[in-house]
């Protein structure tokens, strides 16, 4: 009999590092999930504020003007501020009066950048904008009169 309780006890023994395995999973996953919840939500809101603007559609209607149409696709107004960039040269960025600088959610907007000189014909042109939070929209356009 003293032999089978040495087995019993041997074999009680080996409960504890199964039940302290089985533990540090639950913990484990426990912790994984926590951080997992933690950094999706950071996530989403970083996303729900980020800038969503794209450039489209360049219209030459003079030798030294160009517009574009801007689109605001996120999730928030954008502020576009009044100089733009053409081949890395500041210059002005206006809209039409009854317009602002401000897009709307889901809004189209038209900007015209004007230059200082003509633009040569079949030339690609950088054209640049920055809004208020310090974003670059950036389209490459040709000029063909």
């Amino acid at each position: 009999m003293n032999t089978y309780l040495r087995k019993i006890k041997k074999n009680s023994k080996a409960l504890s590092p199964v039940v302290a395995s089985i533990i540090l999973i639950a913990v484990t996953v426990a912790v994984s999930v926590v951080v997992a919840a933690w950094m999706g939500g950071m996530s989403l809101g970083l996303m729900n504020n980020a800038e969503q603007v794209t450039a489209s559609n360049p219209v030459f209607p003079t030798a030294s003007t160009v517009t574009l149409t801007l689109r605001n696709s996120g999730a928030s107004s954008v502020t576009i501020s009044d100089e733009g960039t053409i081949d890395g040269t500041t210059v002005d960025a206006t809209v039409p009066v009854d317009e602002s600088l401000t897009i709307a959610k889901g809004e189209t907007q038209v900007i015209t950048l004007t230059k200082a000189t003509p633009f040569v014909a079949g030339a690609q042109y950088q054209l640049g904008l920055v809004t208020a939070k310090g974003n670059t929209i950036v389209y490459t356009a040709t000029y063909n009169p």
